[in-house]
């Protein structure tokens, strides 16, 4: 049944509700501070890694880097370039995964400011982590991240440099090598996954806020 002139349902007052919400200017400063601060993070530590451990001979020998450990056989740094993505799947297609990334890239900002997912601060943080991971790699595979006298293969590679072990355990003896932008990634995409389980759907919300204002105006 339509509601009469002059009368708003509950579905019309929650939809316009909705549609009057802006994204509060603090979720901006939170979200780009997140991108930039965790691409330049990210950028930075490749730049030192592969200043100061990258050895384009050994590379072009096609001899892995020498391993430094910080906490002996389990954590600590070995440069090495990913030709794909994850696990090196997809290798030699860096280009594939570059027009994903800007795609990825587009879709977030859209939902982020004009879908209004940044209305919710646990949104905002997660899609903040994981547009920083996709710029870190982004840079890579682009090209931006090659340095003159590496081998021209690994140009548009990504640039790992993490180094983590657990000897004996399956799947982790050791760990393929990763980087900042990674860690991004992945704890962007887990946030995103605990909000799909822990929080309801905005329309749930809406609804719930509108019948908590009609209790109090009757």
């Amino acid at each position: 049944m339509s509601s009469s002139p002059g009368t708003t349902s509950p579905s019309d007052s929650t939809e316009n509700r909705t549609k009057d919400v802006a994204v509060p200017g603090n979720r901006y400063v939170l979200f780009f501070c997140l991108v930039i601060i965790g691409a330049g993070l990210d950028l930075w530590t490749k730049s030192y890694a592969f200043a100061d451990y990258y050895s384009p001979e050994l590379a072009k020998q096609g001899f892995p880097q020498i391993p430094h450990w910080w906490i002996d056989g389990i954590f600590g740094l070995q440069t090495s370039h990913n030709p794909g993505a994850l696990f090196g799947l997809g290798a030699g297609y860096s280009w594939v995964f570059a027009t994903i990334s800007i795609g990825a890239l587009i879709g977030i900002f859209c939902w982020m400011f004009i879908w209004r997912a940044g209305c919710d601060g646990w949104l905002t943080v997660a899609l903040g982590l994981v547009s920083g991971g996709i710029i870190g790699n982004l840079y890579d595979r682009v090209g931006w991240g090659y340095v003159q006298g590496f081998p021209e293969a690994v140009r548009d590679n990504v640039r790992d440099w993490i180094l983590f072990r657990l000897e004996g355990v399956p799947f982790f003896d050791p760990w393929p090598n990763f980087n900042i932008a990674d860690s991004l990634l992945v704890v962007g995409a887990i946030l995103l996954f605990l909000h799909a389980l822990w929080t309801k759907p905005p329309e749930a919300a809406d609804e719930s806020l509108l019948a908590e204002d009609d209790e109090h105006a009757s």
